[in-house]
């Protein structure tokens, strides 16, 4: 397996783990359960999980009237393509 191959893996595993936990927090917080950490979420965006995380909270509407995540995750990700765009440059 090669390093693109393991890249893509890894941001498919990290999109599906971010936007399973806006799922499972938003039913949590329905029945008034433990709840996942804020840092929690966001760190899961920043390991890449952006999209992720985009996606769980437009389709779970979770955390959207939440600054730091309606504002915060969508940076996160326009930073994120930013440093892919960089890189690619860079290497080609």
């Amino acid at each position: 397996m090669n390093d693109l191959s393991l890249a893509t893996l890894y941001l498919a595993a990290i999109n599906l783990v971010a936007f399973a936990a806006f799922g499972i927090d938003k039913r949590r917080a329905r029945i008034g359960a433990w709840r996942i950490p804020e840092k929690t979420l966001l760190l899961l965006a920043v390991l890449g999980g952006s999209v992720g995380a985009w996606l769980g909270m437009t389709t779970f509407h979770h955390k959207t009237r939440k600054p730091l995540f309606s504002v915060g995750v969508p940076v996160i990700l326009l930073l994120q393509i930013a440093a892919v765009l960089v890189m690619r440059r860079m290497a080609g």
